[in-house]
């Protein structure tokens, strides 16, 4: 009798140090807008659908991969995490979805965090002006920003995988917004109004004689980056062909600069001579300074340079732009 008493408490204790293989996931929902709760993951195929009563309540079990997945009540969307093991509970006001939202229960820790930098990360980048600071201020709000949220994932309820996946994701954060503040803080001084051009050199003619921007100094020059694969580029053709006979006694140039590849070089010739493209017509034969010194990434891209050379507009009004035509005007060209 005392050895199936002894094994019966034995295989209690295994049964309840199994971990389980599944996710637990209830809660309930004010103002409900559906029926229905989903939690999906595209990329990995994963979808399931949550009945929700006519309380708001739901509750279920699902079999996940390990990770990060979408919630949804068909109106808001949230990131949650999800691990085999999980007891969640989600609560939330469907009419005021994110300052509502709350996790409780094992597994909570995670989320609860996700709900946190996320409310933080938008306070940070919602803030005015904030691509317009120096960099010195800007790296030292960055900096602050990185060392809460280190503060905060030094949880001892957060799982080590959770950790290392977090670390790594304010680590791209912080590179690539200290990026998009270097880009705009460049583009801000150094393409600013009066600034000096960036030039190109020696890019050629259907002719093979070759032009650079400083061959054009005296003059105003208008530069349209553009290639014969891009469809809102040549919709842009005949208003500059236009603008071009309009101007063509004024003390300016329109110099079209195509960054068509080498395969596509007699494309590019061929359409000069066929739609008679007037102006300077040039080639940049896969030299990229000119439109990288510009950060041009995407065209049509139209430049305003002055007679001394230098910029009047780093993105100029397209041809079809009316305001264009007022900017000549401004500058009396």
């Amino acid at each position: 009798m005392k050895k199936l008493v002894y094994l019966l408490i034995i295989t209690v204790l295994v049964v309840s140090c199994k971990k389980k293989d599944y996710v637990t996931v209830s809660g309930k929902i004010a103002n409900k807008f559906s029926d229905s709760l989903v939690i999906f993951h595209p990329q990995k195929g994963f979808e399931r659908v949550i009945n929700v009563d006519e309380n708001g309540n739901f509750k279920d079990t699902l079999k996940v991969e390990n990770g990060y997945f979408f919630l949804s009540d068909n109106k808001n969307r949230a990131t949650i995490n999800l691990n085999n093991s999980d007891e969640i509970v989600i609560n939330f006001d469907a009419n005021d979805f994110d300052k509502s939202l709350s996790f409780s229960g094992k597994g909570a820790a995670k989320n609860n965090f996700l709900l946190v930098t996320k409310e933080n990360q938008q306070k940070l980048i919602s803030q005015k002006d904030l691509y317009d600071l120096p960099k010195e201020e800007f790296d030292s709000k960055i900096s602050a920003y990185v060392a809460e949220f280190n503060v905060r994932l030094n949880n001892k309820e957060l799982d080590t995988a959770f950790v290392a996946i977090q670390k790594t994701g304010i680590s791209r954060f912080e590179e690539q917004i200290k990026k998009m503040h270097a880009e705009k803080l460049y583009v801000k001084t150094q393409l600013a109004k009066g600034m000096p051009s960036p030039k190109f050199v020696n890019y050629e003619k259907p002719d093979r004689e070759t032009v650079s921007l400083d061959d054009l100094k005296g003059k105003y020059v208008y530069i349209d980056v553009w290639a014969t694969w891009c469809p809102p580029c040549k919709k842009e053709i005949p208003f500059l062909q236009k603008v071009e006979a309009d101007y063509h006694d004024k003390n300016i140039e329109f110099v079209s600069i195509s960054i068509d590849s080498k395969d596509d070089y007699f494309t590019w010739s061929d359409m000069v001579e066929e739609k008679q493209l007037s102006g300077i017509q040039l080639y940049a034969n896969d030299d990229k300074s000119f439109t990288k010194a510009y950060r041009i990434s995407e065209i049509p891209r139209f430049i305003l340079v002055d007679p001394e050379g230098n910029i009047v507009s780093s993105e100029a009004p397209r041809p079809s732009d009316p305001k264009l035509v007022e900017l000549f005007d401004s500058l009396e060209i």
